[in-house]
């Protein structure tokens, strides 16, 4: 690996990098949305909306994995870095461990108070057995999902991120053959969505684990670890902002259901999700760019090259800007299009994601670099700044506006609350780039 991520750093070599991870975050996203699409038309809106009342569950749930994915991987890259070899392998193994027991409390915890989880996420009567089918099955794959999304981070350190894009691409192509299969062939319902979601997550568990315990020639592999709770808090510490960001993510979702539903129905509740889809896929980009070139932040600061550093910063902004200017103009042509896959045209969800959608792009133009810079800071093993840039975006600016907007403007507030959190993230974003630029050395 130390040969993997000891280049030259140009713009074929992070794209190199950072390619594989964006195709497999961008297939990933299209497979989630493909499960929407089979949600919603052979199920129906009220289903759809019972999926997005549970997935904060799921993304809470995942945030934990991603925290000892991203900590860790910025800690295991640095050390690599460093030239501590054995030392990151013993914490490599004891990171998935730790994940493994932790996802399974999670679960746990999830199951034995599943009834009043979900109606504090937004569950009502008429689709409180909804919720529940669709919760169920996703308890039990919990910690198989953890399990993935941190071996997806740790292929990447160890210089293989075509392992981490082909596991995951295989994994999204084994959930939407199931929900072929278990929602219309077999009827299953959103019990088989969920069973489809959840084998689908859990593969790249199953690529990692062989992977990993076969791979005793390379630099990473399972050996036996130290109980060193001082890693285990590191990675968690650093990691924080990753976490942050999606248990925000997953806060202001419910905050947007239940507003949803009191302004609109469930039908608000459904464009919102349409919504939150585009949203996923069009970030998948940026995260997927910013994870695949974390591991080269880290291991350039582990090493002390700075030269390389200032290289990576700058064409990143470059890159990162020119994809948020054409992904900003593609969303006024596919919005017609993409918002009529979920709704027909004239229907009232239709019509509330269309009208939102108008609004929601101006965020695809700021989105970019803010994700950059949180995923940056974390890779210099600074999760304090990374965390908090993450928690203003994802959570302090989206609940101010949800308080304020949606009382003056209605359902048009609920949208103008996403570009405008982008807005002001961005100013945060730009401040940190420039304070931390001499202690760094990367500009």
């Amino acid at each position: 690996m130390d040969k993997s991520l000891n280049i030259k750093v140009n713009c074929v070599s992070l794209l190199k990098f950072a390619l594989p991870i964006i195709i497999a975050n961008i297939f990933m996203s299209i497979y989630s949305t493909i499960d929407g699409v089979f949600v919603s038309n052979f199920i129906g809106t009220d289903a759809l909306s019972a999926v997005n009342i549970v997935m904060p569950l799921l993304m809470i749930s995942i945030a934990v994995g991603t925290m000892f994915g991203s900590g860790g991987n910025a800690l295991i890259s640095k050390k690599l870095g460093e030239g501590k070899t054995q030392e990151a392998r013993k914490n490599f193994t004891l990171l998935i461990l730790t994940t493994i027991i932790v996802s399974y409390i999670i679960s746990i915890i999830c199951f034995i108070f599943r009834k009043p989880i979900l109606y504090v996420l937004g569950a009502d009567a008429t689709i409180y057995n909804y919720c529940e089918a669709y919760a169920m099955p996703v308890f039990i794959i919990l910690p198989f999902a953890l399990l993935g999304i941190l071996f997806q981070m740790f292929f990447i350190s160890e210089g293989k991120p075509s392992i981490s894009m082909t596991s995951s691409i295989l994994g999204g192509f084994i959930n939407v053959i199931l929900d072929y299969v278990l929602i219309v062939k077999l009827n299953l319902g959103l019990q088989g969505a969920a069973i489809a979601t959840g084998i689908g997550y859990s593969f790249p568990s199953l690529v990692g684990i062989i992977f990993f315990a076969l791979n005793k020639k390379g630099t990473l592999h399972f050996t036996k670890p130290n109980l060193d709770f001082k890693v285990i808090i590191n990675s968690c510490t650093n990691g924080m902002s990753e976490m942050v960001s999606m248990l925000s993510s997953s806060i202001v979702m419910v905050a947007m259901n239940n507003i949803m539903i009191r302004l609109a129905g469930t039908d608000g509740v459904s464009a919102i999700t349409i919504i939150l889809y585009t949203q996923s896929l069009l970030s998948s980009i940026y995260m997927g760019y910013s994870t695949g070139i974390s591991p080269l932040i880290s291991f350039n600061y582990g090493k002390n090259n700075t030269d390389n550093l200032k290289k990576i910063y700058k064409i990143s902004l470059r890159a990162i800007t020119s994809i948020s200017l054409i992904t900003f103009l593609l969303s006024f042509v596919l919005s017609k299009p993409v918002i009529s896959i979920f709704a027909k045209v004239g229907t009232s969800v239709f019509t509330i994601a269309f009208n939102g959608f108008k609004i929601f792009s101006i965020s695809l133009l700021f989105m970019g670099i803010n994700i950059f810079s949180s995923a940056m800071f974390t890779a210099l093993n600074n999760g304090k700044i990374s965390a908090i840039l993450s928690f203003f975006r994802t959570l302090v600016f989206l609940l101010v506006s949800l308080l304020i907007f949606p009382n003056l403007f209605g359902v048009t507030g609920v949208w103008i609350t996403i570009p405008l959190s982008e807005i002001l993230s961005i100013i945060m974003s730009i401040y940190c780039f420039n304070k931390f630029k001499n202690v760094y050395k990367y500009a």
